[in-house]
């Protein structure tokens, strides 16, 4: 077993053990309070100070007044606890959750419910969900009364909270964790939650390079359009020689190799237009490990970022665009194709088996997304079949790792960076061999795009 899955299920069990963190340091504290106040030498009567018992007194009655309180607060705790624990076993409540998507940041949120659960008194009750293999999310506060509608009488507690993730992908949720806490936080009582779901953190907007893109096949004729498309002839632009067909159109090379007299299709122009597709290929030819450690993640998740941006800016406009994925996935039905190619994307991930070459229809693709993971033949190859209509977009995954602006020395000073969760990876990607691969291989690419007549949009 490696050791993180070792970490992740030694976290796991560790739920189940009531003791916080905020437990042993109090105790340390008080150690530390009972060592420095505990009575020494005998001292002089003229060295004691007229206030000296008055001091005690307010400590003492201080001190008791906090133990008292704090105990009320954990017995408190225990009670909503075994009372929680007998609404499972007799009623089978168990924590209700839904997930809601983030408009402009990062994560997604979960609204939590607890039905008919007393909240301790002056304490928390807080929930957990893990997910995948045994990976764990913050917790968060059930805080809030849930009343029935028209009654006064609440339904239980509730809450609403941010889970940050850290990829774009769909997390299942395997179960999760009610926990009943006093007010200081120094024991946490659980509630294994036998809870299963399914949730993705969506990719977000980043900028980009805009470039029109035009229909290049016709499903409808609904759409009339001022300027004439190329249409190109079926069966792969080829078909068999017939009496009147002009000789000068007959493809040697077909005839050499299999003895068949073929001749070209001509193109047709055609006033109607309907669907843009759209092509995002998710291939690399890295090997399983390199394809599944933190830098390619990391990567995967600015390239899905790129990918979405890029559909949802030509999704505005008066096309209908067509996402075409690369990749065999079962994704649940959505209330509209946007969310639907959303799923898509984010469910999407780096994979070896479908080619560039075999997936991107030059014909029919006004779109298609690369990314420098991508073979420098294979897009040598397909940059020879499109024509100056197509539009690629090019994301340099090399730019995941870039350093944030620089802030000012006074700044600096006097304000902190915003947090940077790359910062721990940043550091050990100068030093990486996948870095080597991938810039050698951007090099490549963009000197292929930068010969070519095709439309070009960088990411």
């Amino acid at each position: 077993m490696k050791l993180k899955n070792l970490i992740r299920r030694l976290r796991y069990y560790l739920q189940y053990f009531p003791l916080t963190l905020n437990a042993f340091v109090t105790g340390i504290a008080l150690w530390a309070c009972i060592q420095i106040v505990k009575p020494g030498a005998p001292v002089k009567e003229e060295e004691v100070s007229s206030f000296r018992p008055l001091i005690i007194l307010m400590g003492t009655t201080a001190f008791w007044f906090i133990i008292v309180l704090v105990g009320f607060s954990l017995l408190s705790s225990l009670v909503c606890w075994g009372y929680y624990l007998w609404l499972r076993r007799s009623r089978k409540h168990v924590l209700e959750f839904v997930f809601r998507p983030v408009e402009k940041h990062k994560g997604i949120w979960i609204e939590a419910l607890l039905r008919q659960v007393r909240r301790p008194f002056l304490g928390f009750i807080k929930g957990r969900l893990f997910y995948d293999d045994h990976r764990m999310t913050d917790k968060f506060i059930l805080a809030s009364n849930k009343r029935r509608p028209q009654q006064f009488w609440r339904d239980g507690v509730s809450g609403k909270s941010l889970l940050e993730l850290p990829d774009i992908k769909e997390y299942a949720v395997k179960g999760g964790f009610v926990y009943f806490e006093d007010m200081l936080q120094l024991f946490s009582f659980p509630v294994r939650q036998p809870v299963q779901g399914h949730f993705y953190q969506a990719p977000e907007r980043v900028r980009m390079e805009e470039k029109e893109a035009l229909p290049r096949k016709t499903e409808q004729t609904d759409v009339r359009i001022e300027q004439l498309r190329r249409v190109d002839g079926e069966y792969l632009n080829y078909k068999d020689f017939e009496s009147g067909d002009d000789v000068r159109r007959i493809v040697w090379k077909v005839y050499a190799k299999n003895r068949e007299l073929v001749v070209r299709v001509p193109e047709i122009y055609d006033p109607y237009a309907s669907h843009v597709y759209f092509y995002a290929s998710f291939h690399t030819a890295l090997g399983d490990l390199q394809r599944n450690n933190v830098f390619a993640a990391e990567m995967l998740n600015h390239y899905k970022n790129c990918v979405w941006t890029a559909y949802e800016t030509l999704n505005q406009k008066e096309w209908e665009v067509k996402f075409i994925p690369d990749q065999t996935l079962q994704v649940a039905e959505q209330a509209d194709m946007q969310a639907y190619v959303q799923r898509i994307i984010s469910n999407s991930s780096w994979h070896n088996d479908r080619e560039l070459s075999g997936y991107f229809q030059p014909r029919y693709g006004s779109v298609l997304c690369i990314s420098s993971l991508n073979s420098p033949e294979e897009v040598a190859e397909i940059l020879e079949q499109c024509s100056p209509e197509t539009v690629i977009y090019y994301v340099k995954l090399s730019r995941t790792f870039r350093n944030p602006l620089p802030f000012t020395w006074l700044l600096r000073i006097f304000l902190q960076p915003p947090g940077d969760r790359l910062k721990r990876i940043r550091s050990r990607w100068l030093l990486s061999p996948l870095r080597y691969q991938v810039v050698k291989a951007e090099k490549k690419i963009e000197a292929l795009l930068d010969s070519s007549d095709v439309t070009v949009g960088r990411l």
